[in-house]
C-alpha cells in the first residue's frame, strides 16, 4: 500500500470553501480511481493536513482531476501549498471503531 501525506495553509475565512472543495475532490478520487480515501485534518499550527491512501504510487499517478471544478475551489482558498509526502506502508494498527448507530 501507498500514503501521501499534504498540507496547505488556508486563506482567512475560506476554510469551508475548502473543505467543500476536498469533499468533492476525494469522494471523485474515491470512486473513480480507485483510492481508498483520505482523512482531513487541522493542525495546531493553523496549517491543514490530509492523509490519502492509495494500493500504490502507480494507482495515485494514473488519476487524473475526476472533479476540476472541486479542485478549483480548494486551489482559490489555498495561502500556501507544502511539499507533499509519499509513503510506503510498512505496517498498519489502525483501528477504526465500529459505527455507532442511534
Amino acid at each position: 500500500m501507498f500514503a501521501v501525506i499534504y498540507r496547505w495553509r488556508l486563506r482567512p475565512g475560506k476554510e469551508e470553501q475548502f473543505v467543500d472543495g476536498w469533499h468533492r475532490v476525494t469522494r471523485a478520487i474515491h470512486a473513480q480511481c480507485g483510492s481508498y480515501g483520505s482523512r482531513l485534518h487541522q493542525a495546531d499550527d493553523g496549517t491543514w493536513a490530509a492523509y490519502a491512501r492509495w494500493p500504490d504510487a502507480e494507482t495515485r499517478e494514473r488519476c487524473s482531476t475526476p472533479d476540476p471544478e472541486g479542485l478549483a475551489l480548494m486551489r482559490d482558498a489555498v495561502e500556501e501549498y507544502f511539499p507533499e509526502t509519499r509513503l510506503r506502508i510498512v505496517d498498519d494498527l489502525l483501528a477504526e471503531p465500529a459505527p455507532s448507530i442511534g
